[in-house]
């Protein structure tokens, strides 16, 4: 592929790594046609952190040399590549206490669990939330963010995942496999966090646990969020949006080890074929990054 060059409000960013998303797959696969409708030949890569080379016109607060981090509009290309071109306003300061390709696993996880809890569930001190799916990476920080307002967190995990959520402050953890979710749940709580691809059935068994006034928050939106209309238990779908706002938020939170960052496995880039492959037979050991090849 050419070496891109930005236009007017872009910078071009030379990739110091993207990240694996089950949404990568989903698009590869060929699963997200309506929703995130594609160019092909596309290079994937929603997440993004690298080092800014170039700038369009009209760019300001960015420069040359800035180690940044993004989450890239889904429709254009990605970051598995040596450069991509990113709206200069999508961007924020990566953190400086991590290695730069690490926090290429923040960006759409990260921002999926700040909207989930708090644009979308309204989570405060002292509410009680379940976490259903929190072994996997939106759930890691899923369970930090609820624990930094003090809730309450019970979270569902694998038992090969069990201890890595114990570890981001979970009060409760049940382990799914062996246990009926809707069992070990002895008092209401305020708020469900849905992020595993359970059967519709087990799903709208979750809302049975939310007191009256509750939410329900998803984020399998293939699959819609249950209701009880007559407790007033609202089912949310959410759909993660860019704000670099936000991000720079949970930059912060992870220059101050308040927020940990968890990389499971580093491949490189020529591996992004086996990579989705291994996600497709579901055997990803948790928040993969992708290396961009170096100079």
């Amino acid at each position: 592929m050419p070496q891109p060059t930005p236009r007017a409000g872009q910078v071009r960013i030379r990739v110091a790594a993207t990240s694996f998303n089950g949404v990568d797959g989903n698009i590869r696969a060929g699963y997200m046609r309506g929703p995130i409708p594609v160019e092909l030949p596309h290079t994937p890569g929603i997440d993004v952190a690298g080092t800014v080379d170039a700038l369009g016109a009209g760019v300001a607060g960015v420069a040359v040399g800035d180690r940044v981090i993004g989450l890239l509009p889904m429709t254009a290309p990605g970051a598995a590549a040596e450069y991509v071109l990113a709206p200069a306003d999508i961007l924020t300061a990566a953190p400086r206490n991590i290695p730069l390709a690490d926090s290429a696993a923040l960006p759409l996880v990260g921002l999926t669990a700040w909207q989930a809890l708090f644009d979308h569930g309204k989570l405060t001190a002292g509410q009680r939330v379940l976490i259903n799916g929190a072994g996997g990476a939106v759930g890691g920080y899923a369970v930090q963010l609820a624990k930094e307002v003090r809730a309450h967190v019970i979270a569902t995990a694998s038992p090969r995942s069990a201890a890595r959520v114990k570890g981001a402050g979970a009060d409760e953890v049940i382990d799914h496999t062996t246990t009926d979710v809707t069992a070990a749940v002895t008092e209401p709580v305020d708020l469900v966090l849905n992020l595993a691809p359970v059967a519709p059935e087990r799903l709208a068994a979750l809302v049975t646990l939310i007191r009256n006034g509750g939410a329900l928050v998803n984020t399998t939106v293939w699959m819609p969020a249950p209701s009880d209309e007559e407790r007033g238990v609202r089912g949310i779908d959410v759909y993660v949006r860019g704000d670099a706002d936000q991000l720079a938020d949970l930059a912060a939170r992870v220059g101050t080890g308040e927020l940990r960052v968890d990389v499971a496995q580093r491949v490189a880039l020529a591996d992004l074929p086996a990579l989705h492959a291994q996600a497709g037979a579901g055997e990803l050991p948790g928040k993969t990054v992708v290396l961009a090849p170096t100079a």
